[in-house]
């Protein structure tokens, strides 16, 4: 059976080589927050690998194509570097690799308009990984507005942090109010949203969010918040056709167990939820390539 991961981050050289120096002097302290801190135990919470890693790293676990997301940089600068080096690793590995773009309309729509547009000419398949809170606009902020309905255009989904409000607090939290995901799913139809982490039970708690057909919902860094009961549980009340298999790759899914990030923990984990094989088959390929219009 193909694996398709449809939730992996991947930066470019100079933000491996130091990522807090990085993040300080380009003004993104969110991702030095969330990305570079260490765990009580001292482990840290991700690694930073290279493309050849990356692919390394699939091969050894099995995992056929990766869709690589943005982060949610807070300048606009940062966002056009991460999406000039998804365009060259996707025109490196095209077989292996699609990429979303980061865009991001603080400062006015207009630049992040055009950078959406250049980087869906450059390639790039989705927009996401986005959270408005994070970088620092509102989700009815026109400039956020006309950024979905130009992937409403384009035909191509949007990928979404969410939030759970039920799950313990870490450094960073931020909400993510269930309403602004209805509204944003209800004013743009044309528009598919993947809600990241399980859409933070959104799902589960409103049927209206089931009613919208263009709401799908990844898997992203499940171990970290939920029991191995969370896909029999989920995918039970909502159905296997709305939802990606992600990993969150490279963060550190079993602090535990891993000391690098693999998929070795998290496929056993999903192949133990007892799923029939076509929602297997729909999780963990069918979906993502459905969503996001890749062949």
């Amino acid at each position: 059976m193909s694996i398709v991961d449809s939730h992996v981050h991947l930066y470019p050289p100079e933000v491996n080589r130091d990522p807090a120096g990085w993040a300080a002097a380009q003004r993104e302290p969110r991702f030095s927050l969330l990305c570079t801190r260490r765990r009580k135990n001292g482990t840290p919470v991700q690694a930073f690998p290279s493309l050849d890693e990356l692919l390394r790293s699939m091969d050894e676990a099995g995992v056929d194509r990766a869709v690589l997301l943005g982060w949610y940089w807070e300048t606009q600068k940062s966002c056009e570097a991460q999406n000039r080096f998804y365009a060259a690793c996707v025109r490196a590995h095209p077989d292996r690799l699609a990429a979303f773009a980061s865009v991001n309309p603080v400062g006015g729509a207009g630049g992040a308009l055009a950078e959406g547009r250049r980087a869906h000419e450059d390639g790039l398949v989705g927009f996401g990984e986005l959270f408005p809170a994070a970088q620092g606009f509102g989700p009815a902020d026109p400039g956020f507005a006309e950024i979905l309905a130009l992937a409403g255009e384009l035909r191509i989904p949007v990928t979404l942090h969410a939030t759970d409000p039920d799950s313990r607090p870490y450094p960073g939290m931020l909400p993510t109010p269930d309403s602004d995901f209805l509204r944003m799913a209800t004013e743009h139809p044309a528009t598919r949203f993947i809600l990241a982490h399980w859409g933070g039970m959104l799902p589960v708690r409103s049927a209206e969010a089931r009613s919208l057909p263009n709401l799908f919902f990844d898997t992203a860094a499940s171990p970290l918040t939920y029991d191995p009961g969370v896909w029999a549980r989920f995918i039970g009340k909502v159905g296997a056709d709305r939802v990606l298999f992600g990993s969150d790759f490279p963060l550190i899914l079993y602090p535990g167990e891993e000391s690098v990030p693999s998929w070795k923990n998290l496929l056993a984990e999903v192949e133990g939820s007892n799923l029939g094989p076509k929602a297997l088959s729909l999780l963990l390929c069918k979906n993502a390539l459905r969503v996001a219009n890749w062949q």
